[in-house]
């Protein structure tokens, strides 16, 4: 039996911190149940970032609707914020989901830290690809979550079957260094590849498993006469030595016998600094733990009204609260949910603000239009002119 949970255990409230369980335990038996209002809201952001990509919404909400009492509001998926902005707004009778708080951060913190760092990753890049190569460094339970949310915070890709399924794309992959040590020959594993695997696949060959990843290089791109879409290079840390050098050189020699089509992959431990500094001589980057294991966005979810009276806790600002940005030059505010945002302009450009927010459940009833994944994804891209590294 593998150490996971099922969908089912969620639902019923099963996956909680116990001291949740015990305040239901105790309430029910007080016959207390006030309505509240909750906010979810960063606590801190990760050392050196100072924007978030929202992700987790469709599984948080999926889990909150068809409780009756239950309405919520939040920024769409794929929404980037900053510190001090709710993201999503809970209110219902607290019994009716109070439980639910430990799944509902669950689904928001790491979904929006994978977001983040494959947004962080992308505008690296610039206009080069990027693809999420990390399920191999996750449980595998969990590893179509992690390609879903790369790919929500721009990967142009991912490895996995079910991820690719899960965002309505095809997966992307080369050759794994099995393939070449069992053939024997970089030259004849490309070759079997290209045999064998429809056509429609891209043939990438992955030339650092025997020799010198130049004259692999030139190999194989001679063999496949033509047909070969690109090279990857997976070499490891310690043979790597000065990697944008090697890098150089092999576009050099493939330039020089007629092989400019041929592009250059790279994966293994890549960083945000690797890609920045190999993104002009690199046209994709094969990305693993830098997005599969991204720092968490670390969320909290607190109460702010009980009864339609502004509370919260010490260091929380107390009532409800909306989340308004400027539609040119993407400045946020924070203000009161009883404020309209025709009373604001922008004190940076002077424009006029939109709610971020939207309703999502009302009444225990979804009102949420769940978009497809690149939808979602378009609207990341998009807001990348808003933020900076």
């Amino acid at each position: 039996m593998f150490h996971i949970a099922g969908e089912e255990d969620i639902r019923r409230g099963k996956l909680t911190d116990i001291y949740f369980k015990r305040t239901e335990e105790i309430l029910r038996f007080k016959k207390i149940n006030p309505f509240v209002k909750t906010e979810v809201m960063l606590k801190s952001f990760p050392p050196d970032y100072s924007w978030g990509i929202l992700a987790g919404v469709e599984e948080a909400l999926k889990l909150l609707s068809g409780l009756d009492s239950i309405s919520v509001k939040c920024m769409p998926e794929g929404s980037y914020f900053r510190e001090f902005e709710p993201v999503m707004t809970i209110e219902g009778k607290y019994l009716d989901f109070g439980v639910y708080e430990t799944a509902i951060l669950g689904f928001l913190c790491q979904a929006s830290g994978i977001a983040t760092s494959a947004a962080r990753c992308k505008i690296c890049a610039g206009q080069k690809q990027i693809f999420s190569f990390g399920a191999r460094r996750v449980h595998p339970s969990i590893a179509p979550m992690v390609d879903r949310n790369a790919f929500i915070g721009g990967a142009d890709g991912v490895s996995t079957i079910p991820g690719a399924e899960l965002i309505g794309e095809e997966p992307v992959g080369t050759i794994p260094h099995a393939l070449i040590l069992i053939i024997g020959d970089t030259v004849e594993a490309t070759r079997a590849f290209h045999e064998i695997i429809k056509p429609e696949v891209a043939r990438i060959s992955l030339i650092d498993t025997f020799n010198d990843e130049k004259f692999e290089a030139i190999n194989v791109s001679r063999a496949m006469g033509g047909k070969l879409f690109g090279v990857r290079l997976d070499t490891p840390s310690s043979r790597r030595g000065d990697f944008k050098k090697i890098l150089e050189e092999i576009r050099w020699e493939l330039d020089i016998r007629g092989f400019k089509d041929v592009k250059l992959m790279v994966s293994g431990g890549i960083s945000e600094k690797d890609i920045v500094q190999l993104r002009d001589i690199v046209d994709a980057f094969g990305i693993g733990t830098s997005i599969s294991a991204a720092p968490i966005i670390d969320f909290a979810l607190d109460i702010v009204e009980i009864e339609g009276k502004p509370i919260a806790k010490r260091g929380k600002r107390s009532g409800g609260k909306k989340v308004f940005r400027c539609c040119e030059c993407g400045k946020d505010i924070v203000v009161p949910d009883t404020e309209k945002k025709g009373d604001y302009s922008c004190a940076s450009c002077g424009s006029s603000y939109d709610e971020v927010f939207i309703d999502a459940i009302r009444s225990g009833k979804s009102v949420y239009d769940y978009p497809e994944a690149g939808v979602i994804r378009d609207r990341v891209i998009k807001s990348f002119r808003f933020l900076d590294l």
